[in-house]
């Protein structure tokens, strides 16, 4: 799952990323509204953090150019601002949540789960695909009951394509949501992970779970499941 903080506290912008990047999600960052702006238009993104005091545009107005330009990726408003008034205009500006500082990094990992989720459309916390379930918060997989043990990147992979599914996924898609802002596009390290998720879904359930549709991109097949 890839994600945008917008933050100029860079201390605090870096502590998050990094909190976030151990928990399994790829994080840019920018720390200038405009340059964050800029960043979560033309981005791919899961989810944006944004923080509403930044010096060169405020938050609020970043939050109101993206819903204006139909940007629809969810906004976690992240600022020490608390009144009811501002928190109640984010809202209707069309943020999705919102959480004050000082804050968890546990509660904000399960507040960006949530809002992806709801974004989704799933209340279910797990992903379930036929005999497959995969738990984004623990980041484990499951088959029938049976753990299947995977590498970091193809568990994201693998997360990706079961928030997607039944749809196929090109490769440029999976690319720009596992992998951060400094991917070279020429590496063949998706390829990589890629086959070899096929490799480890194929053992667990004796079945080719994860088809390539040529000239299109990548499928979890429910039919096989």
């Amino acid at each position: 799952m890839r994600l945008l903080i917008i933050e100029d506290n860079m201390e605090l912008c870096d502590s998050m990323k990094i909190g976030l990047e151990k928990a399994g999600f790829q994080v840019d960052t920018a720390y200038a509204g405009l340059e964050g702006e800029e960043k979560a238009y033309a981005g791919s993104y899961d989810a944006v953090l944004l923080d509403l005091n930044l010096p060169d545009r405020d938050g609020l107005e970043i939050l109101r150019f993206l819903r204006e330009s139909d940007v629809a990726v969810p906004v976690l408003i992240i600022t020490a601002r608390d009144e009811i008034k501002e928190r109640a205009l984010g809202l209707d500006l069309g943020a999705d949540d919102y959480i004050t500082k000082p804050f968890q990094l546990l509660e904000l990992r399960a507040r960006i789960q949530a809002v992806v989720r709801r974004f989704h459309g799933r209340t279910n916390p797990r992903l379930c695909v036929g005999a497959l379930t995969v738990n984004p918060a623990s980041r484990t997989v499951e088959y029938n009951g049976t753990p299947v043990v995977l590498a970091a990147k193809e568990f994201d992979i693998l997360e990706y394509l079961a928030m997607r599914h039944p749809a196929v996924v090109s490769m440029e898609e999976i690319a720009e949501h596992i992998y951060d802002e400094r991917l070279d596009p020429s590496s063949s390290v998706l390829r990589v992970h890629l086959t070899m998720l096929r490799k480890e879904l194929t053992q667990a359930s004796g079945k080719p779970l994860l088809q390539n549709i040529r000239g299109k991109g990548y499928q979890l097949c429910v039919e096989l499941i």
